[in-house]
């Protein structure tokens, strides 16, 4: 579904594209609306004459009239007014991430910097098939340089490290990305069987960041949305977008490609998370629920004991606390994590009381 510019600002237009320049539809937008920005700005190309390939076929290079600026002044001047846009309907939580190459990623990450969003990550992706240098002058253009940055200092940004690291094999994820362009069924053609899109990004290059940096149930805004793979995979995962595009052409390919997209389920969606971002469970309320009685016996892996106490705390040969601090004493540590370090008895065999803890942490889930 499609839309004009003239939208009630407090109406988002969730899961469709809307026609117009990108500038004048964000300021129908309100403030702080959006968890996530993914913009593919003009790379402003200083392109001179024409490309051949040493058969002499001509290179389909990108020379479409969006792509040019009168100077770098104009480009900078373009850049700060959808950077200021982005930065104000951006929540305070939110971030974005900008995509380009060396003719304007400095330029546009200057910018940022002006405008005040913290830069947290430029990454680079590496293209594992990249267009060869046919003319031999320079370096083969192997790469694109991605910013990744929250709305301001010490903002808290989603983050999601153990997701990443899974989809890595468990090893933390780097800031170089080896990713193919798109090529094959991938790559969207037009009606004459070209390019549909001279910029088309993979897919797989959305996933990895929507993955990591939002949540289901997320607004995801592409201010370029061109033939809408920010869409397509943000529906695919479960998260909500709105896409801004100029050109009819894009949108049509574009509506087709998110109306063949398939949304995932709940179950699917989850993914790994780390301690930190768990819901906090106080010993107290495993009292509380009954899940463990005061007074019942709990066992570290020396098989000395300790007793609940009413209030959360154990006592254990005259030492009393939490159960970090008790167990700290008792290895004569600075700290213990109790969850682990202690066990109860079921069904004669000892378990960790973190286990009571997951428990209740699934029925908030639930």
């Amino acid at each position: 579904m499609t839309k004009t510019p003239q939208m009630a600002a407090a109406t988002l237009p969730l899961n469709t594209i809307v026609q117009g320049d990108c500038i004048d539809v964000m300021r129908g937008l309100p403030d702080a609306c959006i968890d996530l920005i993914f913009a593919d700005p003009p790379y402003n190309l200083q392109l001179k004459g024409t490309l051949h390939r040493p058969n002499n076929t001509l290179v389909d290079a990108v020379d479409d009239a969006w792509d040019q600026f009168d100077s770098f002044r104009a480009y900078d001047v373009f850049t700060k007014a959808w950077l200021a846009e982005a930065r104000r309907i951006l929540k305070p939580q939110g971030a974005i991430w900008v995509i380009g190459s060396y003719h304007n990623i400095f330029r546009v990450g200057a910018e940022m910097q002006n405008q005040g969003f913290w830069i947290l990550n430029d990454v680079v992706w590496r293209k594992s098939n990249p267009m060869p240098n046919f003319r031999g002058m320079r370096l083969t253009n192997a790469h694109e340089t991605m910013i990744w940055a929250s709305k301001a200092e010490g903002a808290k940004y989603t983050f999601n490290y153990e997701a990443l690291k899974a989809l890595n094999e468990g090893v933390q994820m780097r800031s170089d990305w080896v990713i193919p362009i798109c090529n094959g069924a991938e790559r969207l053609k037009d009606d004459k069987g070209d390019k549909a899109h001279p910029t088309q990004k993979p897919e797989a290059l959305l996933h990895r960041i929507l993955v990591g940096s939002t949540n289901p149930g997320d607004i995801v805004l592409d201010p370029f949305f061109g033939t809408g793979t920010t869409g397509a995979v943000a529906k695919t995962l479960g998260r909500d977008f709105i896409g801004i595009e100029r050109e009819t052409d894009y949108i049509a390919i574009a509506e087709a490609r998110l109306a063949r997209a398939r949304k995932l389920d709940g179950a699917v969606l989850k993914t790994a998370t780390s301690r930190r971002q768990e819901p906090r469970i106080p010993f107290g309320q495993i009292v509380e629920r009954g899940l463990l009685r005061p007074g019942e016996t709990l066992t570290n892996p020396r098989g000395q004991a300790a007793k609940v106490r009413v209030d959360g705390t154990l006592v254990a040969d005259q030492i009393t606390g939490s159960i970090h601090q008790v167990g700290a004493k008792l290895e004569g540590a600075p700290s213990c994590n109790g969850w682990t370090y202690w066990h109860y008895s079921f069904e004669g065999k000892p378990v960790p009381i973190d286990v009571l803890r997951q428990k209740l942490r699934a029925e908030i889930d639930d």
